[in-house]
């Protein structure tokens, strides 16, 4: 382990409880104390002193394109090529849509079984709503790039399995659907703010993701689309709201799209969502993502080494090397739902995922070493006493 934790100083900027190990950042992000004042200012200064006069004089309609920039900066993509806006779904629906078009001749949409269901609903409705003879193809994450022909119109793929944390060659499958003609679009959702990304080298096509999770923009907060500079002034927006026209306020009644990314704009944006989240990504601002990426695997590899030490025969369901995983490490367990919510319980927060995923996030900026032995410490008791098997443990919530 390293001598010196390189970012002590950023636990900070965060507002946990006390006594909590918050391990569960790969589904919501902590709250970065700076939203709450942000939030308060935009409020009452913006919304309440300016009223409507903030879409100008508060820089209300440039704040997509700001924010996108800022995200821009996380995931290697040029100014000018990120904007925000709208639900992951939505960007997923408007990427696939516009890659479809620009490959007219194929058919095939080709995803695997660790991508996040959204993705393949979203691309399930599309082929439905198009008719037009697609098929989406699901293979198994190992076999995808042998999956890869000329018979493919689109890769879909999340970079990181939201069940396991395996982690996709981002470089090296859009390598190989170019060299088969095929576009890509990469969800960002699980590596967004949890390793280095850098989609202009790896020469991707689209890319989408959340920011409630790594990025800690607070829940439902907006989500972001890439379009490659190659392509932005090239793809038609499935969805043309007025926000992406290229004049808006002519209230023309025929759409003309914006240049580049703004086209995929669609509605109003949303401003107090916005603003939480740029506040948020304050916490970035000078954070080296290659430092950020060795921190999370130094904890991920200590929860294993802690949890084995004891239950050495407790499946791991992400891959035993840490190069081939995002920022979560996951275990198999046939009550893993019940012995989730005896952890939450005791002060440790993780998460599940059916049918016998628990989840486990190592989010650097306000997590370190003390927290991740707490939290397996708690969780080897729970499974050596079998604290687990009690009624209410096993009553399924909503959201799980």
């Amino acid at each position: 382990m390293s001598p010196i934790d390189p970012f002590r100083a950023t636990r900070a900027l965060f507002d946990l409880p006390d006594g909590l190990v918050y391990l569960d950042g790969n589904s919501l992000g902590a709250l970065p104390k700076s939203v709450g004042p942000r939030v308060a200012e935009v409020i009452a200064s913006e919304w309440g002193g300016q009223l409507i006069g903030a879409w100008n004089s508060a820089g209300w309609v440039d704040l997509p394109r700001r924010v996108g920039d800022r995200v821009g900066r996380l995931i290697g993509a040029p100014a000018g090529t990120v904007v925000m806006g709208d639900t992951l779904s939505i960007k997923v629906f408007q990427a696939l849509a516009s890659a479809l078009e620009l490959r007219p001749d194929r058919r095939v949409i080709l995803s695997d079984t660790g991508n996040f269901p959204t993705d393949l609903y979203m691309a399930q409705g599309l082929i439905a709503s198009l008719d037009r003879g697609h098929k989406l193809r699901v293979v198994e994450p190992e076999a995808v790039e042998a999956a890869i022909d000329e018979s493919v119109a689109v890769v879909m793929l999340t970079q990181v399995d939201y069940r396991t944390g395996r982690l996709h060659d981002m470089a090296g499958l859009t390598r190989k659907a170019h060299e088969a003609g095929a576009l890509v679009i990469w969800d960002l959702a699980h590596s967004a703010g949890a390793l280095p990304i850098d989609l202009a080298a790896a020469g991707a096509d689209f890319a989408v993701g959340c920011t409630y999770k790594y990025l800690n923009g607070g829940p439902g907060a907006p989500a972001f689309i890439y379009v490659a500079p190659r392509l932005s002034d090239a793809v038609r927006p499935a969805l043309s709201g007025w926000f992406g026209h290229d004049a808006p306020f002519a209230f023309e009644p025929t759409y003309r799209p914006a240049a580049g990314v703004e086209r995929m704009r669609v509605g109003t944006p949303p401003i107090l969502a916005l603003s939480a989240l740029d506040a948020a990504l304050d916490a970035w601002e000078g954070i080296d993502m290659e430092a950020l990426r060795a921190r999370s695997i130094e904890l991920g590899e200590l929860f294993i080494a802690e949890v084995r030490r004891s239950r050495p025969e407790l499946e791991l369901a992400s891959p035993e090397d840490p190069a081939r995983r995002g920022s979560q490490v996951s275990f198999r367990h046939a009550e893993g739902y019940a012995v989730m919510q005896a952890l939450i319980a005791e002060g440790v927060i993780g998460d599940y995922r059916a049918p016998d995923i628990m989840r486990f996030g190592f989010t650097p900026l306000y997590l370190g070493e003390d927290d991740v032995r707490r939290g397996a410490a708690v969780l080897l008791e729970i499974l050596a006493s079998g604290r687990w098997d009690r009624p209410d443990y096993r009553r399924r919530n909503k959201v799980t």
